[in-house]
């Protein structure tokens, strides 16, 4: 769950000030102070200052596209021309595309001299079309804001989570769709997995902050829900801590759960019959998107939305960062998936947004190469989340987010498509 990167950002600035999750000295502390202090030296036109928070804010974003842009845009205001031309290159590299190049006068500098040339045509490459998939199902209700999809491997059904209309849907062997369960606070719901084995199926629920799909005097608390998957009767409840947004979550092959909290940057764990939850990061992710465990059992691949994939060590709360390397953007992730050695990654946080599969090395802790499954297409609109159903991988490739404003009303003149599923063949990838 990842509220898009414009909400992101605007959330983070009120976090902690608001509710106080995030624990002193956290990330969430640290990224609101360096964005502070790069706002002041810009307002008082400190340039060499704000080339050293931009160097700062880089190497704490682990060099992610949005803080490598940054920091081209604080070369320029110093001279450091080949500087900035060498962190473009570096944005490019990790197929990004933007249009502040070209609209904004910051950048002006730079359109005379030929390298621009080249960086334009890159730009313009990393927009092309892919597609390695097919449409697999459409939803019949617009309405439904889909976010989350998992799929009962027993009785053959996938679920969706409704964030606008607090419900979760099923998708039979035959192809129709039911109610499966409301939300027990009707907040809207987001994060699914289906335990076949255990015959449940966990969800939760969320009153996002700032937004019109639940009440005000609600906003802030979220909970992890328990389902019988036979007939979606609510075994169980769970609250999160008051401020937390338990937006995503994994379940562990001993039928425990990795909740993750998107606006409060906490890392939680459930036991499969537990009553709370136990947080088991130590405050170093900003917003952590959907887990994807790690093939020891001991670490999670943890996707944040800014800072990149860190892996977590679940015992000791160790967080390392997987290195983008200026070749791999690893950012704006919001689901995580693991597949055969490799992480495939739904990233609707990036320019352009895309899915693509992460190629890694044999340890597990660098990315070697990539492949885009889809970027650039007509049916690639906010993609949230996938599952892996045999050979294929399907994934919600039109959520809905992309026609709704920063409350969650519809955009002036937009009208929402029904949400459409694809699937690709794994070994495409």
């Amino acid at each position: 769950m990842a509220l898009r990167t414009k909400r992101v950002l605007a959330v983070l600035w009120i976090l902690i000030g608001a509710w106080g999750v995030a624990q002193t000295g956290s990330a969430i502390e640290r990224f609101h102070e360096l964005r502070a202090q790069l706002q002041q030296t810009r307002k008082r036109a400190d340039w060499f200052g704000s080339l050293s928070t931009a160097r700062e804010l880089a190497k704490f974003l682990n060099e992610s596209p949005e803080s490598t842009l940054e920091l081209a845009r604080a070369e320029i205001h110093v001279s450091h021309l080949e500087d900035a031309f060498r962190e473009l290159e570096r944005f490019v590299s990790m197929g990004q595309a933007t249009d502040l190049l070209e609209k904004s006068s910051e950048f002006a500098p730079l359109r005379e001299e030929a390298t621009f040339t080249d960086i334009q045509k890159a730009i313009k490459a990393n927009s092309t079309s892919i597609s390695l998939g097919s449409t697999a199902f459409v939803l019949p209700d617009s309405a439904l804001l889909a976010e989350d999809i998992d799929y009962d491997q027993k009785a053959k059904r996938f679920f969706i989570t409704s964030v606008r209309e607090w419900k979760i849907v099923s998708r039979d062997l035959n192809g129709a769709f039911h109610d499966f369960a409301i939300a027990a606070d009707r907040w809207p719901m987001l994060a699914i997995k289906a335990d076949s084995q255990r015959q449940v199926l966990w969800a939760t629920e969320v009153a996002l902050q700032g937004l019109i799909f639940a009440p005000e005097s609600d906003w802030g608390r979220s909970a992890v829900l328990c389902y019988a998957l036979k007939d979606g009767k609510l075994l169980r409840r769970v609250e999160a801590p008051r401020g937390a947004a338990l937006g995503d979550m994994m379940l562990m092959k001993n039928g425990d759960l990795i909740v993750s909290d998107g606006e409060g940057g906490g890392v939680y764990r459930l036991a499969r019959n537990g009553r709370t939850l136990e947080r088991i990061d130590n405050g170093q992710f900003i917003s952590p998107q959907t887990p994807a465990l790690h093939p020891d059992g001991k670490h999670v691949f943890v996707p944040d939305y800014v800072r990149g994939i860190g892996l977590l060590e679940i015992a000791s709360k160790r967080v390392d960062w997987l290195s983008m390397e200026g070749r791999f953007a690893l950012n704006g992730i919001d689901g995580l998936y693991f597949d055969r050695g490799r992480l495939v990654a739904i990233q609707n946080g990036t320019s352009p947004e895309r899915v693509i599969a992460f190629a890694t090395d044999p340890a597990f802790a660098k990315i070697t190469a990539e492949k885009i499954i889809e970027r650039s297409t007509e049916t690639l609109g906010d993609p949230t989340h996938g599952v892996t159903v045999g050979d294929d991988f399907y994934y919600i490739a039109n959520s809905g987010w992309d026609v709704i404003d920063e409350h969650g009303s519809i955009k002036p003149g937009a009208k929402p498509s029904v949400p459409r599923v694809m699937r690709v063949q794994r070994q495409l990838f």
